[in-house]
């Protein structure tokens, strides 16, 4: 059987990368790992519609924020990399593909990106919100693990085959209210939401949590990248 091609969101350019855009290479490692071919797409791509025509799923992943103005958010000092050129291709690939079905996995910002597509709001820094009781990224801006709690009932524990894991997390923003049709499957203990399903939209994952940097010996993350890539290659484009 033919692989499917799975399209990956890139980090911008940035001062430091000298003009290069980048990405961890742990997204790639864990799409080829599924069974996936991985295309990464940075931002600038001129025609989202027409690249979801020739892709069969697509990854949103983690990097820096979105422009707050985008979700009628205020700024903050704790705010950063945010990138207009990113936020404009990722919000729009994220319409396309709930619009379409697209298969897709959202990571950290991704799932944010598709929380502000859908009208949604972000909370613009966790601590200021819940404190630190949970650390959801360790200073100034590294991983930490932390416990979840999973919905029994959701799509996410079916694929997960647990309802209690402990993955690496690392960000400073999360939902605050979900966007239309979203709702809310996993929990940190601080109550901040952790993972959305989509209503109608069973070939769609999103978490907050960053999967991609442990599926290598972890069963339960890679089981995401598995689900994905195994919806992607049902919807094969020939």
């Amino acid at each position: 059987m033919t692989a499917p091609m799975i399209a990956i969101t890139t980090y911008p350019a940035d001062d430091a990368s000298l003009g290069r855009v980048n990405l961890p290479k742990e997204y790639i490692d864990a799409v080829r790992a599924a069974g996936g071919r991985a295309v990464l797409v940075p931002p600038g791509e001129s025609d989202p519609s027409g690249l979801l025509d020739v892709v069969d799923g697509i990854v949103l992943t983690g990097g820096g924020d979105i422009d707050p103005a985008l979700w009628n958010g205020r700024s903050h000092e704790a705010v950063y990399m945010t990138d207009t050129a990113r936020d404009s291709l990722e919000i729009s690939l994220a319409r396309l593909a709930v619009e379409r079905g697209v298969p897709m996995l959202c990571i950290c910002r991704g799932t944010q990106v598709l929380n502000v597509a859908l009208g949604g709001t972000l909370h613009v820094h966790v601590p200021d919100v819940v404190g630190e009781s949970v650390l959801h990224r360790l200073p100034p801006r590294e991983p930490v693990p932390h416990p979840v709690a999973v919905e029994a009932s959701s799509e996410l524990a079916r694929i997960l085959g647990t309802t209690e894991i402990e993955p690496m997390s690392w960000h400073h923003q999360a939902i605050d209210r979900p966007g239309a049709g979203l709702r809310a499957v996993a929990w940190a203990p601080d109550g901040i939401i952790e993972a959305v399903e989509l209503t109608g939209h069973p070939r769609l994952l999103a978490v907050q949590w960053h999967p991609e940097l442990t599926s290598g010996g972890d069963p339960t993350q890679a089981a995401l990248f598995d689900a994905f890539v195994a919806a992607a290659s049902s919807t094969l484009i020939a």
